[in-house]
């Protein structure tokens, strides 16, 4: 395996996260969620030679974004919303925030195009308030994994069989058995330790292997493991705090990892190249083409 790491663009964000390969667009979309105010997040896309084609501001935190097919869902502070390909955002589904103690994190639309998003905590309390939630292809979001801190990871097997997902202070990867028709978890079918390598989880991905690609956030590296946990490969990344890897490109064989320069909490560095995007050119695989959340029903006014 003969790697080279290198720089996308110019553009350096202060908590990039939710990298996504548009293929119809050849495009890559990322969000910065934790822009300084009085603008709280930003969503962000740029063609494959790293030259701007997008850049849209919100006066609310953007945690991830999927595609449809005339622009993107984002998934927000307070819920999800379609964005148009002009960058205007109409709320489509108000979910619970708890008061405003807890937002949107990470997010990813599954192997039929339900989007799925999870929460984090703002404030911790004594019971974990945040929640795993999907948007179904009707529009009608529901729950369906409760009493999380900090949602993450969220990907799914290429069969879309398995979905595996983080409450990263656990310091693990859970998978699950997904059925994708009524968006329900089954049993608990497998854990994968991220803490022996010296980091929680934070986002993750899924190559046409079926192998996990996962952001070690405190360790600098991204790595991937088999679907029981084996190491396969490390990359250690040029900057501190990668957040999140995605597939992309023409071949669908560069990994994309957005990184962090200031979360806005406990990850803070001052290393001039934090919060850019690393391309990882080399690695001999392969990602899947995201699915597009196919809306049936219109939003209302």
């Amino acid at each position: 395996m003969s790697l080279s790491c290198s720089f996308f663009g110019t553009a350096r964000n202060r908590l990039g996260e939710s990298p996504l390969w548009d293929e119809a667009r050849q495009c890559l979309w990322w969000i910065d969620a934790q822009a300084v105010a009085p603008c709280e997040g930003w969503i962000h896309a740029a063609h494959e030679d790293g030259t701007p084609r997008a850049s849209w501001r919100f006066a609310r935190a953007v945690g991830s974004i999927g595609l449809t097919e005339n622009g993107l869902v984002a998934a927000m502070a307070d819920g999800f919303y379609l964005v148009d390909e002009q960058g205007e955002a109409r709320q489509w589904v108000a979910c619970s925030t708890h008061g405003g103690a807890i937002r949107f994190n990470d997010g990813k639309a599954d192997r039929t195009g339900n989007f799925l998003a999870g929460q984090m905590e703002l404030r911790e309390g004594t019971t974990p308030k945040a929640a795993l939630w999907r948007l179904s292809r009707n529009g009608l979001a529901h729950i369906v994994e409760s009493e999380l801190r900090l949602a993450n990871a969220i990907c799914f097997s290429p069969d879309n069989a398995i979905i595996y997902f983080a409450d990263s202070p656990e310091g693990c990867i859970r998978a699950h058995a997904y059925d994708a028709d009524r968006g329900l978890l089954g049993s608990r079918i497998g854990t994968i330790d991220c803490l022996r390598f010296g980091s929680i989880p934070d986002g993750a991905t899924v190559d046409s292997d079926g192998n996990l690609w996962v952001a070690l956030v405190q360790s600098q590296a991204v790595v991937c493991l088999s679907p029981t946990g084996r190491l396969l490969h490390r990359v250690d990344m040029p900057v501190p705090f990668p957040s999140c890897p995605a597939f992309g490109g023409k071949e669908l064989d560069t990994l994309f990892v957005t990184t962090i320069a200031d979360s806005g909490r406990y990850l803070r560095t001052d290393h001039p190249d934090a919060g850019r995007i690393v391309t990882v050119r080399g690695l001999g695989v392969r990602g899947i083409a995201e699915r597009r959340w196919e809306m049936k029903t219109e939003p209302s006014e």
